[in-house]
């Protein structure tokens, strides 16, 4: 199991995550600035923002690592091992996490820390004066963006989520603010965040210079996102208002790309180390720097299983990212994606298939696994299949099939109409809704869009009996059986809960 730590990296954050004593909080750290004195140059903004970026590396917020909280929690990956220091991780896939899990109390304080180091920029960027406005524009985007970001994968995962929008310098203040906001609530700041970002001075695309930065097509990526989850989750008299918004700014996001055809990139330049800067797929990614021990990338040394080579040159010892069977029986004969994402290992102590999707076993990497992969957050397949989606549920099936079948040729698999007439398909996928699941599944796999796409394609009683459907020897020690209704969110973290048993109550079945 992947380490998970966190980073607290200022007394503000501190208080915004938990209770603390008032005598600590009154403590002075002589080698620190205080925030209300740091804020004087618009490099001071750009570096705080920076922070905000780079508290999302970790594998307690979404960097490469935090499959636990999502490809784990689904059908996808999972560890078989339910003993020692990996029990509190098997609670995930297990469906038997409970609220004092370590892991996912981690997983909050660290979102909340993202939080908290954006609404630091957002109430002290009017301190400084700017040479353009247009400067100060896209600083604010940033943050407001990557707020909206963190606060979008909370209410997915909790529902309702303690909002809070503005620095907190008091105790008073973090009480104050100890409460659940309702969903509706909570969205409705993540759309107003958006919008300003999407009216913002940001560039149209990342380029040369600015790899791993925000541009208007990943807001509108984002902002596309958020109301298709709306619309397929939330308040149902207002999903074609929604889903009219999601084609929006899909549209929107789609027609900023750079190239033609989604059929003239290869899938396998998608995940490219020397073509990571390059490749026009590409919206948005974490970048890391091949070679270097700290801002390197694990994933592909950490994917590996024992005996292997094809990932990492770092020898394993381990079983590596271990992939469901019931996710290798999905893929279709002929798929190449399939030779490319995972691989069966026959070592003798672990004769099971393991993820091959990020390499990187260059010498620049070398026996350290210090791999160059970008972690990749958004790209244009991804847009595509949204959109397939979105007309879908607008009941403009045509149109649908087109976007699917962008997808499809890339991967030299036949069209949705000739596929649709064999047996083995129209059986697996009878309706364009599930053929459209199955093809984020396999194009988008251990990329940890899994678990929100089943909360979206799915009611939760839905969900129930389509985990209680499959079969339990694809599945290894990871009981199906556990899953319910109460599995839809998670339980909020019981220090969490403890601050105010009434304002943060608990959710059902924990």
């Amino acid at each position: 199991m992947k380490n998970k730590y966190i980073t607290l990296i200022s007394l503000i954050t501190l208080m915004v995550l938990g209770s603390c004593k008032k005598d600590f909080l009154q403590q002075n750290d002589p080698d620190s600035i205080a925030v209300t004195n740091y804020f004087r140059s618009e490099n001071d903004v750009l570096l705080a923002v920076n922070g905000c970026y780079s508290a999302l590396r970790s594998g307690n917020t979404i960097g490469e690592g935090s499959d636990l909280w999502t490809d784990q929690r689904s059908d996808d990956t999972g560890t078989n091992d339910n003993q020692s220091n990996a029990g509190e991780p098997f609670q995930f896939n297990n469906f038997s996490l409970i609220p004092t899990n370590s892991y996912l109390y981690a997983h909050w304080l660290a979102m909340y820390t993202v939080i908290a180091d954006c609404n630091v920029v957002l109430s002290n960027i009017d301190k400084v004066n700017f040479a353009s406005a247009n400067t100060k524009q896209q600083y604010k985007a940033e943050a407001e963006a990557i707020r909206a970001l963190i606060y979008f994968h909370l209410v997915r995962q909790w529902g309702d989520v303690p909002l809070v929008t503005t620095q907190l310098t008091t105790a008073a203040q973090v009480t104050a603010n100890t409460f659940r906001t309702p969903q509706a609530t909570v969205y409705g700041q993540i759309v107003s965040d958006l919008k300003d970002a999407v009216n913002s001075p940001l560039p149209a695309t990342q380029s040369t210079g600015t790899i791993g930065r925000l541009s208007l097509a990943a807001v509108n990526t984002l902002l596309g996102q958020v109301y298709l989850t709306m619309a397929t989750t939330g308040d149902q008299s207002n999903k074609t208002a929604n889903l009219n918004s999601a084609l929006t700014y899909l549209t929107a996001a789609y027609n900023l790309k750079t190239f033609a055809n989604l059929k003239d990139i290869p899938y396998t330049d998608v995940f490219d180390v020397t073509k990571k800067s390059t490749c026009p797929e590409l919206i948005w990614q974490i970048v890391n720097k091949q070679g270097d021990p700290i801002y390197s990338s694990g994933i592909a040394a950490n994917s590996q299983a024992k005996g292997e080579t094809i990932d990492s040159q770092k020898p394993s010892s381990s079983v590596g990212d271990n992939v469901t069977h019931d996710l290798v029986n999905e893929y279709e004969t002929n798929d190449a994606r399939s030779t490319f994402s995972i691989k069966y290992a026959n070592d003798p102590t672990v004769k099971d298939w393991f993820v091959t999707k990020f390499r990187d076993a260059s010498s620049s990497a070398g026996i350290n696994g210090y791999g160059g992969n970008d972690w990749i957050l958004m790209r244009y397949a991804d847009v595509i299949l949204m959109l397939s989606e979105v007309n879908m549920y607008l009941g403009n099936n045509t149109a649908a099939i087109q976007y699917l079948d962008m997808v499809r040729a890339r991967a030299g698999m036949p069209t949705y109409e000739v596929s649709s007439q064999t047996p083995a398909y129209s059986a697996n996928f009878p309706t364009l809704k599930l053929a459209i699941l199955h093809e984020r599944r396999v194009e988008l796999a251990f990329e940890h869009h899994r678990w929100f796409d089943l909360l979206r394609f799915f009611t939760t009683d839905e969900l129930v009996t389509y985990f209680h459907a499959k079969s339990q020897s694809n599945f290894g020690l990871a009981l199906l059986g556990n899953f319910t209704t109460k599995d839809r969110y998670y339980p909020i973290p019981f220090n969490e809960y403890k601050l105010n048993p009434v304002k943060m109550y608990q959710n059902p079945g924990y």
